[in-house]
């Protein structure tokens, strides 16, 4: 089983690649014990989300439009 600074890891590299299925599993079942780690994933979802929404200002129009409409990493 992971432990909280591997589970903290695999969430990270998650955002880079796609897990495979034993690594979500592993990760799904420390999610499933800890609340400290499920607070952390959707701090990362936020701060995802919040990187996105800042580039797509910055690159506005038709670049803007194109990023939203790239897939999220590792997803």
């Amino acid at each position: 089983m992971l432990n909280c600074k591997q589970a903290t890891r695999r969430m990270s590299e998650a955002e880079d690649r796609p897990l495979d299925l034993g690594e979500r599993l592993e990760l799904g079942l420390h999610l499933a014990m800890c609340q400290g780690c499920r607070n952390y994933r959707r701090h990362l979802r936020v701060l995802r989300t919040a990187c996105r929404g800042y580039r797509e200002q910055l690159l506005g129009g038709e670049a803007g439009e194109a990023a939203r409409s790239e897939p999220p990493s590792g997803r």
